[in-house]
């Protein structure tokens, strides 16, 4: 009895410590790209519903995503220069909203969303749109393109998408 309950603490102890490492690994390096990048700004009003009636959507080709990725890769740089081209001459200001496939968890997702978003929306700032004029938000998994569980579908649903408020 007397070498159990210190083998027992021992294992907590280890068992406690590994959870933590894997915790901090798995998250290592997603948020790297945006803790120096700009800062949002305030939300405008319409930006909260992206399909609200006052926000136009289709204008603009969604931006596609490798799996578990959030970077606009360079086959995809020419619809983000699309955009930076009709928004930088306009007043309207932009929603990108950002999706992913199925898998995953509902809170991870959500922050893959965000992160697509966010890189799409630094592409446009670094095509000289105005800072201002553009607002993110993460749908992760909810409101599908397709439905189904294969690889086709969960293809076409890691997008970011592009609304306009009128």
């Amino acid at each position: 009895m007397k070498f159990f309950l210190p083998l027992v603490a021992m294992v907590a102890v280890v068992s406690l410590s590994s959870c933590n490492k894997k915790k901090s690994d798995q998250f290592a390096g997603i948020d790297g790209d945006f803790v120096t990048s700009t800062p949002l700004p305030e939300r405008f009003e319409g930006g909260a519903n992206f399909f609200s009636e006052s926000v136009t959507k289709g204008q603009f080709s969604p931006v596609s995503f490798g799996y578990d990725s959030y970077i606009v890769e360079p086959a995809e740089t020419s619809k983000v220069q699309q955009v930076a081209t009709a928004m930088k001459n306009s007043s309207k200001r932009l929603i990108i909203a950002g999706f992913t496939d199925e898998r995953g968890t509902q809170e991870y997702n959500r922050g893959l969303g965000e992160r697509r978003a966010q890189a799409v929306r630094q592409a446009l700032i670094d095509a000289g749109v105005n800072i201002d004029s553009i607002q993110t938000v993460s749908f992760g998994s909810e409101m599908p393109v397709d439905p189904a569980s294969n690889e086709q579908a969960w293809a076409l649903n890691r997008r970011a998408e592009f609304g306009v408020v009128k």
